[in-house]
């Protein structure tokens, strides 16, 4: 059984350490992107809404889009 333990243990820690290296590169990846766009947002002097600008979608344009169940 100890012999058995042992070889499901050896089996499971490449696999383990493959996926927090993986997990790691995606979260590298993910916060440079995240800083990236907030650089870029600082560069061109903030969000379209605050530099008030008009081609900006209204805030409520997403429930446009669901039709009620109330509605024939």
């Amino acid at each position: 059984m100890v012999n058995t333990f042992g070889a499901v243990i050896a089996g499971l820690v490449p696999s383990i350490g493959v996926g927090v290296l993986f997990w790691f590169a995606m979260r590298k990846i993910m916060r440079a992107d995240r800083d990236e766009r907030r650089a870029l947002e600082r560069m061109e002097g903030g969000t379209s809404a605050v530099a008030g600008d008009s081609t900006a979608p209204p805030a409520d344009s997403a429930s446009d889009d669901v039709v009620s169940s109330q509605n024939p």
